[in-house]
């Protein structure tokens, strides 16, 4: 053998273009672009088993409500399992968790595949799968969150949140138009399988990472006593509500946030009512409603991610009034085509919104807490999404898709109201408060001889 064939090849080192490491600095980390791919891919996938998964159950039963209920089944076990599902990701290696959870998901979707394909399914088979996944998702979800701070770190944090959220609204674009042409040309049963297959990328994306920043959080001696291991499990796992409830940074948006839970989860089943009720598109037509949201997402996550300022709770309340302005407006469009540009807006103020309440949470959250803010997040925001399901899919059936979406604008707007005024008087009081004390007299005491 010559010592030509014997000398090691060296592929070309992958780089980001400068133009793109300025705008978005975390894609110079080789793990965070390998976790960004992963999540593009299998983030497709599950809109695509989003899609299908509604449609499915919008023609066995003909009823939005029904459409409701798996939304419920499916996000439910987040407020039974939330808190749990942090402190699992704060305990546990996240990579190793994360792996776990994604073959997990893909055996699910593998499994409704299976059923659907075989012509067996029925609504209780799509309930139980959707609430297995539910089971996965509680730990996932508040893993992956936090697992971003660990794979990027510094002042690119924020960039990297902000562009996690942009490949999950490029999926959530790209997915639902995958779905609907799968549904009408091969049926949900194909649907299915592909998203069992796209959980294959973040599985190698996952096993690919090396090297640094890929550590845990290291506590504090102080921090140390108070998170032993030797303490009940349910004190560790509500240290991050009692970290929130004490810091409002933390707390009002997380407040704000389930708020719009509520409804905006919900969004695809009212989105699917008006597909069937009001315009008469069928699945294609969904398909396209769902992707002019996802496309106003991905330009309000772009748009976020660009963002160099510091987030302050200010930025997210009016942040929050501009997603329930955008609903009320999409909610009075009187003509489809209206309608679906209106989505465009909608989406990007639902993710510029949710974007900027999940990073305020996670950079106000000290490290080791992390994952179980994470979790009270998501269990707040899922758990009010899990609840509002069959209500706004109750309301779409009981009075019309418009009204649904008009109440889904309305009723956060009032919240965001409440909050705002809230923080208003509170600054209000401190800002009294630090007057007073300024324009007091010092006095001082002498002491007698």
């Amino acid at each position: 053998m010559s010592s030509a064939a014997s000398a090691p090849v060296h592929f070309p080192k992958l780089t980001v273009p400068q133009g793109l490491s300025r705008t978005f600095p975390s894609l110079e980390n080789r793990n965070f672009r390998l976790l960004l791919s992963g999540l593009l891919v299998s983030g497709t996938g599950g809109w695509i088993q989003r899609i299908a998964q509604d449609w499915l159950v919008l023609t066995i039963t003909d009823s939005p409500t029904a459409v409701g209920v798996v939304t419920a089944f499916q996000f439910a076990p987040t407020i039974l399992l939330g808190l749990q599902g942090g402190l699992l990701a704060d305990r546990l290696p996240k990579r190793a968790l994360l792996l776990v959870t994604q073959v997990s998901m893909s055996l699910t979707a593998a499994a409704l595949a299976v059923l659907t394909l075989t012509g067996v399914v029925q609504v209780w088979h799509v309930y139980a799968l959707a609430f297995v996944l539910g089971i996965i998702a509680a730990v996932d979800n508040p893993a992956r969150q936090s697992f971003v701070s660990e794979v990027v770190q510094g002042p690119q944090l924020p960039n990297a949140i902000s562009l996690v959220s942009c490949t999950f609204q490029i999926g959530a674009m790209t997915g639902p138009v995958i779905g609907g042409v799968l549904m009408s040309t091969m049926g949900a049963g194909y649907a299915f399988a592909v998203n069992a297959l796209t959980f294959v990328a973040p599985v190698v994306a996952l096993s690919l990472m090396r090297g640094t920043p890929l550590r845990r959080p290291r506590l504090s001696p102080s921090a140390a006593d108070n998170e032993a291991q030797s303490r009940p499990a349910a004190p560790q796992a509500r240290a991050g509500l009692q970290y929130a409830m004490e810091n409002a940074t933390v707390l009002w948006p997380i407040v704000m946030a389930g708020a719009f839970g509520f409804f905006t989860i919900s969004l695809p089943v009212t989105l699917a009512a008006f597909a069937k009720n009001e315009f008469h598109t069928g699945a294609s037509g969904l398909g396209l409603l769902n992707a002019m949201v996802a496309l106003g997402a991905m330009g309000g996550a772009l748009a976020t991610a660009r963002r160099q300022r510091p987030l302050r709770l200010r930025t997210v309340g009016y942040a929050a009034w501009g997603l329930a302005c955008a609903m009320l407006l999409a909610a009075a469009a009187p003509q489809q085509l209206l309608f679906t540009l209106l989505l465009v807006l909608v989406g990007a103020a639902n993710l510029g919104f949710l974007t900027k309440a999940q990073s305020l949470v996670q950079l106000a959250t000290v490290p080791h807490l992390r994952g179980r803010v994470v979790g009270l997040y998501m269990l707040v925001f899922i758990g009010s999404g899990a609840v509002g399901g069959p209500v706004v899919g109750w309301m779409a059936e009981t009075y019309g898709a418009r009204a649904a979406l008009l109440v889904s604008g309305a009723i956060p707007a009032l919240v965001t109201i409440v909050v705002c005024r809230h923080l208003a008087h509170l600054g209000s009081l401190r800002m009294s408060l630090s007057t007073i004390s300024v324009r007091l007299p010092r006095v001082s005491v002498t002491p007698r001889g």
